[in-house]
């Protein structure tokens, strides 16, 4: 029995794998949370120099990788940020090096961050919640590629109140042509094209009626577009339980803080974590919650 008869016939099997590649794959996206913004914010950075002509003597603005002259995904090697040691291959297995080393580099014994294996195992969980869901064929493969993008958006606009077009423009086109071609997801093409244009719509209108009301800023054109490009995977039907769930998520996340942790009300808050986790609450239970709100609320 081949692995793609296993994947088809145990189901067991097939989370596993899932599971295994999305700790593999949540390991890459530690690295492209942390290394994204940076290239971004060298680029625009070198972008303005060539503008006003001036010289660009310091690559950006992190004392860990100014000293860089080449900084992307590939460039340079993972290493310790502390003294430089390059990481091993046995060294960097998801989650079972960290529990293995301790939580400590293996050369100075400085504390490695805890959200590293924490990603990873997010990322697996995730991946394995995907595959029970939905089951073997070309459809979870593009479902995981989707959940890795959102939980990929949530960590860095966490970080950096950012939503980066690399990410949401493709993540849009990508549910367009997974829809195109019909993989079984239950959403026609004219759904999904609606969807991605009401989702940037719909909140391009509350940014300009807020900020006319206000002169603030509401939000930033990253939400615009990655609630475009949940429209554009799950049809225009699910854009208005996305909002109302990721709202209400925010609104007591911030409540939150502000009554525990002290935070400041004038602070912005990133939406994006919100808009993606509700996006996949509704990838998964989506037909679960719309029998549960016809029921009681119809």
């Amino acid at each position: 029995m081949t692995i793609i008869d296993l994947l088809h016939t145990s189901p067991t099997f097939l989370v596993a794998a899932a599971t295994i590649l999305g700790m593999l794959v949540g390991s890459f996206l530690n690295v492209v949370v942390y290394r994204l913004p940076i290239m971004l914010q060298r680029d625009w950075k070198q972008q303005c120099c060539e503008y006003l002509e001036i010289e660009n003597t310091e690559p950006d603005s992190n004392p860990a990788t100014a000293k860089f002259s080449r900084f992307n995904l590939q460039t340079p090697d993972s290493h310790c940020p502390n003294c430089n040691r390059k990481i091993r291959p046995w060294e960097n297995i998801p989650v079972i090096s960290y529990l293995v080393l301790g939580g400590k580099c293996a050369g100075c014994k400085q504390k490695i961050s805890l959200r590293y294996p924490s990603v990873e195992a997010v990322a697996g969980l995730l991946s394995g919640l995907v595959a029970y869901s939905f089951g073997p064929g070309w459809l979870t493969l593009a479902l995981l590629f989707f959940t890795w993008a959102l939980l990929t958006l949530t960590l860095i606009d966490f970080d950096h109140q950012l939503l980066p077009d690399d990410i949401t423009i493709p993540l849009l086109w990508l549910g367009l042509l997974v829809n195109a071609i019909d993989l079984g997801f239950g959403v026609s093409l004219g759904d999904a094209v609606i969807g991605a244009i009401a989702g940037y719509l719909s909140l391009w209108t509350f940014y300009w009626v807020f900020k006319l009301a206000t002169g603030k800023e509401g939000m930033g054109y990253g939400d615009f577009k990655l609630l475009a490009a949940l429209g554009a995977w799950m049809g225009w039907q699910s854009l208005l339980p996305i909002v109302i769930l990721s709202s209400l998520v925010g609104a007591v996340y911030g409540i939150a803080m502000i009554l525990i942790a002290g935070r400041d009300r004038s602070q912005p808050m990133p939406f994006g974590p919100y808009l993606a986790g509700a996006g996949f609450i509704m990838l998964i239970w989506g037909p679960q919650l719309s029998a549960f709100y016809i029921n009681n609320f119809l």
